[in-house]
C-alpha cells in the first residue's frame, strides 16, 4: 500500500470515528430526525401501493392517495402512542400485584426443585433482587415512555413539513445545473430510489402489523393481560434481526407465567407465540420481500451492533431498514455500487449503477 493509500484509510478510519461520535452525542436531534425521513418514505410508499390497488385505486388522484397514507400513519402512529401510555400506566399501577405473583411463582420452583426452605419476599428482595431499586426502575421507565412520546410528537412535525417541502423539490431539482440531461438523470435516480426505499418499509412495516396483529388475536385468545402493549413490542421488535423475535415472545411469556401462577402457562403462551413468527419468517416475510434486503448475515449482525451502541433500543430497531437504505443508495452509482455488492448476501444487487454526467460547460 503506498503512501496515498495507507492516508486514505487512516482519513477513513477518522472519519468513520468522527461520524459515530457525532451520532451518539447528537442523538436526541438526529434521531427524530431520521425516523421522520423513515416516515415520509413510509407514506410515499403506502401512497403508491394504493395507487396500484386495482380499480379503485387508479382511480384516485395523487394527492388523495398521499393524504390517505399521511392519514393511515398519523392514526397509527396516535393509537400506537395511547396503547403504549395507558398500558404502561397500568402496568405500573399493578406492579404491586405482579410482585406478590412473582414471589409465590419463586416459591413453587423451588419446592418443584426441592429447595428445601421456601423463599420469603424479603429474602427473594435481598438476594436475587438486592441490587435493583424497582421503584427507581419504574420511574425509569415512565420517564422512558415520556421520551418515547415527545420523540413521537416531534416525528410527526418533522414529517409534516418534509411532506410540505416535497412539492417544490422537484423545483430545486431543476435548478441544480442548466444541463437538461443531467437534471433529467438526477430527478430519473432520485425516484428510482424513493420507490424502491418506500416499497421496502412499507412491505416491512406490513409484515411486522399483521405479525403484531396475529399476536394479539393469540393473546386475547390466551387470556394474556396487557394483550395490545405486548402486540405493540412483538411488532416493533421485529424490525431487529436475529434477536426480535426472541426479545418479542419472552415478556408476555413471563407475563403469562406471573399471570396464571405457573411455568407451564408461560411456557405454552410461548410456544403459542412462536407459531406465527415462525410462519412469517419463514413463508410471508421472504415471499413479500423478495430480494429487496439482499444482505449478508455478517453485515447485518455488525449494523445491528454498531447501531444499537449508538442510539440503544431505537437504534437496534431501525439498524436493518438504514442498511437496506444506504445499499439501495450505493447501487445506484457507479462509484459506490462496489461497496453495495460487498454489503449484499450474493453479489447480486438491484440497481442501475448510474453515473451522473458531469456539467455542461457553457
Amino acid at each position: 500500500m503506498g503512501d496515498n493509500g495507507f492516508r486514505n484509510l487512516v482519513l477513513g478510519v477518522l472519519l468513520a470515528i468522527m461520524v459515530g461520535w457525532l451520532l451518539a452525542v447528537g442523538r436526541p436531534i438526529i434521531l427524530p430526525i431520521v425516523a421522520s425521513l423513515i416516515t415520509v418514505y413510509i407514506v410515499l410508499g403506502l401512497a403508491d401501493l394504493i395507487g396500484r390497488t386495482p380499480v379503485v385505486g387508479r382511480a384516485l388522484p395523487s394527492g388523495l392517495r398521499h393524504g390517505l397514507a399521511v392519514l393511515a400513519i398519523l392514526g397509527a402512529l396516535a393509537g400506537l402512542t395511547l396503547a403504549l401510555a395507558a398500558n404502561v400506566s397500568q402496568i405500573i399501577a399493578s406492579w404491586p400485584v405482579y410482585q406478590e405473583r412473582l414471589l409465590t411463582l419463586v416459591q413453587k420452583v423451588a419446592v418443584t426443585i426441592g429447595v428445601e426452605t421456601e423463599p420469603s419476599w424479603t429474602t427473594l428482595r435481598a438476594e436475587l433482587l438486592g441490587r435493583i431499586n424497582l421503584q427507581r426502575t419504574l420511574i425509569a421507565s415512565a420517564a422512558s415512555v415520556s421520551g418515547i412520546l415527545g420523540t413521537f410528537f416531534v416525528v410527526i412535525v418533522y414529517t409534516g413539513f418534509l411532506l410540505a417541502e416535497r412539492g417544490v423539490f422537484a423545483g430545486k431539482i431543476a435548478r441544480l445545473s442548466s444541463d437538461p440531461a443531467r437534471v433529467a438523470r438526477i430527478r430519473q435516480v432520485i425516484e428510482d430510489v424513493n420507490a424502491r426505499i418506500g416499497a421496502y418499509l412499507v412491505t416491512k412495516t406490513l409484515i411486522n402489523l399483521l405479525l403484531g396483529a396475529l399476536s394479539y388475536g393469540v393473546l386475547r385468545l390466551l387470556g394474556i393481560e396487557f394483550a395490545g402493549f405486548w402486540a405493540i413490542l412483538i411488532g416493533l421488535f421485529n424490525y431487529i434481526p436475529y434477536l426480535g423475535s426472541f426479545l418479542g415472545v419472552i415478556p408476555p411469556a413471563l407475563m403469562a407465567a406471573l399471570q396464571f401462577g405457573g411455568v407451564w402457562p408461560g411456557v405454552m403462551a410461548g410456544l403459542a407465540l412462536s407459531v406465527p413468527q415462525v410462519a412469517i419468517g419463514n413463508f410471508i416475510d421472504p415471499w413479500l420481500m423478495g430480494r429487496s434486503v439482499n444482505l449478508s448475515p455478517f453485515v447485518i449482525l455488525a449494523s445491528l451492533v454498531v447501531w444499537s451502541t449508538i442510539w440503544g433500543v431505537s437504534g437496534a430497531i431501525l439498524s436493518v431498514p438504514i442498511t437496506a437504505i444506504l445499499v439501495i443508495v450505493l447501487s445506484e452509482f457507479q462509484g459506490t455500487r462496489p461497496i453495495a455488492v460487498l454489503l449484499s448476501l450474493d453479489g447480486e444487487v438491484q440497481g442501475a449503477g448510474r453515473e451522473v454526467p458531469a456539467r455542461t460547460q457553457a
